[in-house]
């Protein structure tokens, strides 16, 4: 058993672990890095980036489909094959900066293996023992599959074969209407299947509900089909024909089945408990500065508990840089942490929503409202439907909601202002270049301010002072 003597030792290379490993690694200190299965992770292997690149393609079929004023419409000619070498040609051209040969180059030394702690300071992987001074989890997590009946006979589909796929469904039942479940289903409607989806809840829950209904407008006027507040109690079928039982006795038949009700994260077989590292279900139980019940052992990530979104892993990796390296003290600050989902139109989200802001703040928050319908730009290019929400308390913002176009690159500005507290002046006072769909933005602020300076009594009588005495 060959034995390995170093600083950190980076349990999966997705995100958070690449992250955490090339930063560490630069700055001098001894690094190893983990991996049983792909470099990459989910975010470049089966999530993220194969993801965007099928909703690109599929974005040019409806863009052929709708045509323009003035530009007639066609009906796309779909090559489902050649779109999915489209996607793997993309995850091609990425991959080598994720690589074990960039990894190793940079300095660190790859095991290509399972890991499972055997003390509080080693683990074990393939015939390699590794002793480190501080050890991070960034091991991600895997498509949950629920026990639903029937479940262990039916062929289905995960965001781990999807892509895989490459005969054009006939009708796709996506069950899950999360931002996964919507995302696949509209991008598979818009390459030429037929859609559904099934929700037991309400589609897009966790979003702003007045946002999601522009997002659920757009799906059904596409023709995907919804199916709401029903759980699945059945399924049966197989390879081209599936069926899905409803709690409320309907039947649903398609050709393909995609499970997208959530994600599990990848703990099992890791002897945790050999490390003294408390975890639930949920993921590994750690403090704010991302540190677990063994002080030399953190987690990051999908398996932190928390959102599980490849920008929150990265931002979880520069908080343990910080401490770990650095010796500095780091913590983890929610409040403006931002997501998107990526349909037509997008949904973003940075800080509370309208609601959580309520029920945090009460009467002290103050909502602004700004309409891409008044957006130059957004009319330019045919794309006026849409809405921004600021709340606001005490003068600065503390969430923001987008639906409408790019609202995914929107809504940067808004989590930079929240995460370093800007007052709603600094947006107004931005300069944004005309015409961009960024205006929007500082047409929020301005609408924060407008009450104040248009219906203000004593302003106005003292504009009147001015214009009357002051040469």
């Amino acid at each position: 058993m060959k034995r390995i003597e170093t600083d950190i030792c980076v349990i999966g290379a997705g995100s958070g672990g690449l992250s955490v490993a090339a930063g560490a690694v630069q700055m001098g200190a001894r690094v190893v890095l983990i991996e049983a299965d792909e470099m990459g992770g989910d975010c470049l292997n089966t999530g993220c980036v194969p993801s965007k690149a099928l909703i690109a393609a599929a974005k040019v079929a409806e863009a052929q489909r709708r045509g323009f004023r003035g530009v007639a419409s066609v009906t796309p000619q779909v090559d489902f094959a050649a779109v999915k070498d489209h996607v793997q040609a993309v995850i091609d051209e990425i991959a080598p900066v994720d690589s074990q040969d960039r990894f190793e180059g940079l300095g660190c030394t790859v095991i290509r293996a399972f890991a499972r702690f055997t003390a509080p300071r080693e683990v074990q992987a393939g015939e390699t023992t590794v002793r480190a001074r501080r050890f991070v989890i960034a091991t991600g997590s895997r498509a949950m599959v629920p026990p639903i009946q029937g479940i262990e006979t039916v062929p289905y589909l995960t965001n781990e074969t999807i892509f895989g796929l490459r005969e054009r469904p006939e009708h796709l039942i996506v069950i899950g209407g999360g931002p996964i479940g919507v995302e696949m289903a509209q991008a598979h409607r818009r390459l030429g299947c037929e859609v559904t989806v099934i929700e037991g809840a309400r589609v897009l829950g966790r979003e702003d509900p007045e946002l999601a209904a522009e997002v659920i407008e757009a799906l059904l006027a596409e023709g995907i089909t919804l199916v709401e507040g029903q759980p699945v109690v059945r399924l049966s079928g197989i390879a081209g024909a599936v069926e899905v039982t409803l709690g409320d006795g309907r039947q649903i038949k398609g050709s393909h089945l995609l499970m997208a009700v959530g994600r599990k994260v990848a703990l099992d077989g890791m002897n945790l408990e050999a490390a003294g590292v408390a975890y639930t279900s949920k993921g590994v139980t750690v403090d704010a500065r991302l540190r677990s019940s063994n002080r030399r052992v953190y987690a990051v990530g999908d398996v932190a508990g928390g959102l599980q979104f490849t920008h929150v892993a990265a931002w979880h990796a520069g908080i343990v840089i910080r401490q770990a390296v650095l010796g500095l003290p780091a913590k983890v600050d929610p409040r403006a942490l931002s997501r998107a989902t990526y349909t037509d139109p997008e949904l973003a989200q940075a800080g509370l929503t309208e609601a959580e802001a309520r029920k945090l703040h009460g009467e002290k928050v103050t909502v602004v409202r700004a309409e891409f319908a008044h957006n130059d730009r957004a009319l330019a290019e045919g794309k006026g439907k849409g809405l921004l929400k600021v709340m606001v308390v005490k003068g600065r913002p503390v969430g923001a909601s987008i639906v409408g176009p790019q609202a995914g690159e929107l809504i940067g500005l808004w989590a930079l202002a929240i995460s370093s507290r800007l007052k709603m002046s600094a947006i107004a006072g931005m300069v944004a270049p005309y015409p961009t769909l960024g205006e929007v933005s500082k047409r929020a602020a301005g609408a924060y301010f407008s009450p104040k300076l248009f219906e203000n009594p004593t302003l106005k009588r003292l504009v009147r002072v001015v214009q009357r005495w002051v040469p």
